[in-house]
């Protein structure tokens, strides 16, 4: 497990650009820990010196606004990097990385990874890359929360979770959110949240179950 040129996961990331010697070298250096669900991986303008690379498990990036709640900027799922861009503005995070359910993270420290930046184009334009991608997704995203109702965010939003990290066995959607969490995605109170969640339930759209949502009729939302 602790064999970087050995590990599936790094070829969903930028780290599929080095050669063999640079991930030999990296796993050296790298350390390994188990973030339980609830921890913060890192906090919203702490130094990382370093970036995560997410082995297992799926986190929320979450940004604190003015009036104390937490809006979540992004889902961050299995061989996904974090830190890229702090690590290369040289500036602390501008967001907080919390578990949603326990997570295996690989740390590689800031030396490290800039000399393989430095020393490979390839890894250097695929970092690049995927920070251009993360900005195309914020200016996505900026517009979503200007020109959709909550409503229509909402059922964007479950059809996100349901096509992006699937069903469990009981077909309800796969990665389990709490309705703070569902309202925090989509930028409204959760007593918002909830009521338009029955307001889909009664339509048949979804199926609710304690924490549980089930999608029963991809067009509608799709539709909405």
């Amino acid at each position: 497990m602790s064999k970087c040129d050995q590990c599936i996961v790094r070829e969903l990331s930028s780290l599929k650009a080095l050669n063999k010697e640079e991930l030999i070298k990296l796993a050296d250096c790298k350390s390994t820990y188990t973030i339980r669900k609830g921890e913060a991986v890192f906090s919203e303008g702490e130094n990382v010196n370093g970036i995560f690379c997410v082995r297992e498990g799926v986190c929320k990036l979450t940004k604190l606004s003015a009036n104390g709640n937490d809006h979540i900027v992004k889902l961050v799922a299995k061989g996904e990097l974090l830190g890229q861009r702090s690590m290369i503005s040289d500036e602390p995070v501008n967001l907080s990385a919390v578990a949603l359910e326990d997570m295996t993270v690989c740390y590689i420290p800031k030396h490290e990874v800039m000399e393989f930046f430095n020393n490979n184009n390839r890894f250097s334009f695929q970092v690049m890359k995927t920070i251009c991608g993360d900005l195309k997704e914020a200016d996505d995203h900026l517009v979503t929360m200007a020109q959709k109702s909550v409503k229509q965010r909402l059922a964007e939003t479950l059809l996100y979770l349901h096509e992006t990290f699937g069903e469990s066995e009981d077909k309800s959607l796969n990665l389990k959110l709490s309705r703070e969490e569902l309202a925090g995605m989509i930028g409204t109170a959760t007593e918002s949240c909830i009521r338009l969640l029955s307001e889909f339930n009664k339509a048949g759209y979804i199926a609710l179950s304690g924490k549980k949502i089930t999608v029963l009729n991809s067009s509608a939302l799709r539709k909405i």
